[in-house]
């Protein structure tokens, strides 16, 4: 099942309090980008992030759930309502997360 992007939508506005928020859409998809850093993405109409120590410690007790068939396990972003906490997630995730790879 493919995201739809009335989701994406949702998901974006609730990152509206962070700057320099942009997204792909990728086979159906949506890949969510921080400051030029891919942070996770839309699947399925789940918001996942990449599983890293500063995500997993904003929410120890987050599912690890399967993107796409193959790909590494990530954790579900529960509350998505909550602003403010999606900023202080991805803000705390940014320093951990890999530079863009050059092109």
């Amino acid at each position: 099942m493919a995201s739809t992007k009335e989701y994406l939508d949702f998901v974006l506005e609730q990152l509206s309090l962070l700057d320099d928020i942009s997204s792909r859409a990728m086979m159906g998809e949506f890949i969510i980008y921080f400051r030029g850093k891919i942070v996770g993405g839309i699947y399925d109409n789940r918001f996942l992030v990449k599983n890293i120590k500063s995500a997993r410690e904003k929410m120890p007790d987050a599912p690890l759930e399967l993107p796409y068939e193959g790909a590494k396990q990530m954790l579900l972003v529960d509350d998505v309502e909550n602003k403010e906490f999606l900023r202080n997630l991805l803000e705390a995730m940014y320093d951990e997360l890999p530079a863009p790879k050059k092109k």
